[in-house]
């Protein structure tokens, strides 16, 4: 398999980490959406990554689609959700919140780097979002006793929140203090020891 797209993206970087917890054998392109067009265009015409080439030639787009595509592959009893039942959509709901708020993220960013002046509405639409979802991860998160959000071992829920928190402090400086939301601070940090995030890892790059 083919990964395609750099680790500061909080969806290729979470791909990337999957992939490696998996132990499924990829090579990794690091190419960006503005400098490499050329290079994923002919494999995505829709440019976004994370792209995934499987081994049979199929080009996978969105992250979501990827992660779902890699749980199949190794089945239920290693994939990082739950098959079926309460405890999957549970655990999606919390990863859809984190890659939510890496998505406003990715907006917000784009807003203010790609035009002169940016939308005050826009800008405070994202913010208030952003706000919005941190604050509720983060009284969920305090409510909880276990090392990762659905037990002892981490899944793709903690992987999620985790990536999308980093890129939001490292594309934002100074928009969120992770000290305001002490769970989740502790949360990242425990994720970020790991030697999976240390390996997949990049600080942020803003695009040329």
């Amino acid at each position: 398999m083919i990964l395609i797209g750099q680790y500061d993206s909080p969806f290729v970087r979470r791909t990337g980490i999957a992939l490696t917890l998996y132990g499924l054998a990829f090579e990794h392109r690091p190419w960006s959406v503005f400098g490499d067009a050329g290079k994923i265009r002919p494999l995505n015409p829709l440019l976004r990554v994370p792209t995934l080439v499987l081994d049979d030639g199929t080009v996978l787009a969105d992250s979501h689609l990827i992660l779902d595509c890699l749980d199949q592959l190794v089945g239920p009893e290693r994939a990082l959700v739950p098959a079926t039942g309460p405890a999957r959509y549970h655990a999606l709901r919390i990863a859809g919140l984190a890659t939510g708020i890496a998505d406003k993220a990715v907006s917000l960013f784009y807003e203010k780097r790609l035009h002169d002046t940016a939308s005050e509405v826009w800008v405070t639409r994202c913010q208030e979002q952003i706000f919005g979802a941190l604050a509720l991860l983060e009284r969920e998160r305090n409510a909880l006793l276990t090392p990762y959000w659905f037990g002892a071992v981490p899944g793709h829920a903690d992987i999620a929140v985790a990536c999308a928190l980093r890129f939001l402090t490292e594309a934002h400086p100074g928009l969120i203090r992770l000290a305001d939301t002490p769970a989740l601070a502790a949360h990242c940090a425990r994720m970020e020891a790991l030697p999976v995030f240390k390996a997949i890892s990049q600080p942020f790059i803003p695009p040329a």
